[in-house]
């Protein structure tokens, strides 16, 4: 089970554990999980992770753990991250717009301005230009 894999040493049978159970079942299955291996282990999931893989399997790993515990939370960081600093990582913000778009960007728009304190639209605004910024204002909507 997950609660004996994160006791183990064997980090592969660990990776191979966490991948199948994080990979195969229901968010509310995997709430029940997490919550119960802290019970179990006195660990939180996303810390054993990050504490017992590398690379982009930690990576992964604890990309599934943030969107199943808050999936509004997950798009909104990743599309912060994807406007911070120098340069935006386009590909990314256009991916998360466009495919969120229809589905909880007006949940992704209350996660963003409550984590970092100002407005998706905003963001957009100040840090896309032209036909690009235009469009991806017509999907983020409304300023907050």
């Amino acid at each position: 089970t997950l609660f004996r894999s994160g006791r183990s040493g064997d980090s592969m049978s660990l990776e191979t554990r966490f991948m199948t159970i994080l990979c195969t079942r229901s968010y509310p299955h995997l709430r029940r999980v997490f919550q119960e291996f802290v019970k179990q282990t006195n660990h939180d999931v996303e810390h054993t992770i990050k504490k017992e893989m590398s690379g982009d399997v930690k990576d992964a790993m604890v990309a599934i753990v943030k969107s199943v515990r808050n999936k509004p939370a997950f798009f909104a960081e990743r599309l912060y991250k994807s406007m911070k600093g120098a340069g935006t990582d386009e590909k990314t913000l256009g991916r998360i717009m466009i495919s969120r778009s229809e589905t909880d960007l007006l949940n992704i728009r209350q996660a963003f301005k409550e984590a970092y304190e100002k407005s998706l639209h905003h963001c957009i605004e100040s840090e896309t230009s032209g036909d690009y910024r235009k469009a991806l204002l017509a999907l983020c909507g409304g300023d907050d």
